[in-house]
């Protein structure tokens, strides 16, 4: 049976973080496919307009260059306004009818799950895969979630920490890929003098 994951997110940047953990998830759950899939707007965040789609699927695609088995999915990014998982994940079931399908998330988003939109149908089309984090305790989900602990590279870096330290004039070099970084510094991303 195809495995297929999926990992969605603002990805405002994609950083190293991210990438491990990619790596692990591709080794651990042996998946066939991995997509990242870069949300419109995050439910999650309605106040806070990510940086343009176009960038970050740029950065994405930079940093994958040369992954195996990984793909930049732009499906939320087309239909615009705030990205649904469910959408998302019908969009897969559909096209991969067979499949098991994996999705990535982070481990404070696990008491969430029953108020995530059409929540029972999530339930019934994927498989939960927890990210850890460093320091977090596992979170229980109720029964109707199937839910699996990625071990992983435990990691703190975050995307929120990179616009900090890019504002501040502060070295990312070690927290994103090489291009990805080139291309932060060379258009400016995320200063606050940003034209």
């Amino acid at each position: 049976m195809t495995r297929i994951g999926l990992y969605g997110g603002s990805f405002d940047p994609v950083h190293l973080g991210h990438l491990l953990v990619a790596q692990a998830a591709l080794e651990e759950l042996q998946l066939d496919r991995l997509f990242f899939i870069p949300a419109a707007q995050s439910p999650f965040k309605p106040t806070s307009p990510p940086t343009p789609g176009a960038i970050r699927a740029r950065m994405l695609r930079l940093a994958l260059a040369g992954w195996p088995r990984t793909e930049v999915d732009l499906q939320e990014l087309e239909r615009g306004g705030v990205s649904y998982s469910v959408d998302t994940a019908r969009q897969y079931r559909g096209r991969f009818p067979h499949a098991r399908l994996f999705w990535l998330i982070g481990t404070d988003h696990v008491p969430a799950l029953p108020r995530w939109r059409d929540a029972d149908v999530l339930a019934e089309l994927l498989e939960f895969v927890v990210i850890p984090r460093p320091g977090a305790t596992p979170q229980p989900a109720e029964d109707r979630f199937r839910i699996h602990q990625l071990r992983g590279f435990q990691t703190a870096i975050s995307s929120s920490e990179i616009r900090h330290r890019v504002m501040a004039g502060q070295p990312i070099q070690h927290l994103v890929p090489t291009p990805v970084g080139e291309l932060i510094l060379r258009d400016h991303l995320y200063r606050a003098d940003a034209p």
